[in-house]
Parts: structure tokens; C-alpha cells; sequence
């Protein structure tokens, strides 16, 4: 009969623990993470013509999107601390408001995808805080892993 499956920050004994990535190959690793926030008119205008008072929230989220990826581990219980060796986060206007992608790189034991799902979260967090005065029915949507590579379980794309 063959073994159920189990999650691996679960122990045997069905206790939460670190995943011991000591004897794993390194390898070049990248995720990339998408993700969109949507919003009135009202609030596309004001940072399209850079009148929002708070100041740019593109480049505002920009930022906190790379900080939050190097501070992954802090955020989010049993993640690895990893020393990254690229961040990008990159925002598209649409019709509705913002698309959002993170590209994140390292050559280690263990994948980005969590550093590049939380850059995309932080980054979308940011532009909602600069805005919210204009427009607190803002969406925060469709966070989601399009691509990763490297490591055991090889290449995923969406």
C-alpha cells in the first residue's frame, strides 16, 4: 500500500518543524508571483497624473515589495532565511487598476516562491495604504505562483 502523502513543515509526530534543508543540492532558483489591485477611477487617476498626497505609491510599493521579499523569513513561520541575489517588482496599469509581478532569484537549497508571493502581497498592501483615503473599496486580488524553477521538484509554470 503506498504512504499517504504528508506536508513537510509536519513532523511524524504531527508537530509543526523547519524543514531540514541541509543535504538538498544547490541550484539556481527563481519564482516569479503575480498579483492585481483594483480600483475606482477616482484613484487610477490620482497616481497616474502623481497627485496622491502621501507621494508615488508605484515606487513606493516598488520598494516594499523588495523589502518584503528579503524579510520573508520574519513574516511567515518555518521559512528559511535565504540570501537573495535579485528582486524586481514590476506594476502595469490596466483598465481597473494595477497588475503586480515579483521576480525573485538565489542559488541555494530551497525556492523563492514565498519571497516572491510576499513581495506581490506587500506590494499591493502598499499602493491600498497610500490610497485608501481615496478609495477604501480597492481589491487586492488573484495572489497567485505563475513560474518556479530549480531545486528536486524542477520547473513549474502556470
Amino acid at each position: 500500500m503506498p504512504s499517504k502523502p504528508r506536508l513537510s513543515h509536519v513532523g511524524a509526530d504531527g508537530k509543526a518543524r523547519m524543514v531540514d534543508v541541509g543535504g538538498k543540492e544547490i541550484t539556481d532558483r527563481e519564482a516569479i508571483a503575480r498579483g492585481r489591485v483594483s480600483m475606482s477611477a477616482e484613484a487610477r487617476r490620482l497616481i497616474r497624473s502623481g497627485a496622491v498626497k502621501k507621494g508615488d505609491p508605484l515606487q513606493a510599493a516598488r520598494l516594499a515589495g523588495i523589502m518584503a521579499a528579503k524579510r520573508t523569513s520574519e513574516l511567515i513561520p518555518l521559512c528559511h532565511p535565504l540570501a537573495l541575489t535579485h528582486v524586481a517588482v514590476d506594476l502595469t496599469p490596466t483598465r481597473t487598476g494595477y497588475d503586480i509581478e515579483a521576480r525573485v532569484r538565489t542559488r541555494g537549497q530551497t525556492g523563492v516562491e514565498m519571497e516572491a508571493l510576499t513581495a506581490v502581497s506587500v506590494a499591493a498592501l502598499t499602493i491600498y495604504d497610500m490610497v485608501k483615503a481615496v478609495d477604501k473599496r480597492m481589491v487586492i486580488s488573484d495572489i497567485k505562483l505563475m513560474f518556479k524553477s530549480g531545486g528536486k521538484s524542477g520547473t513549474f509554470t502556470r
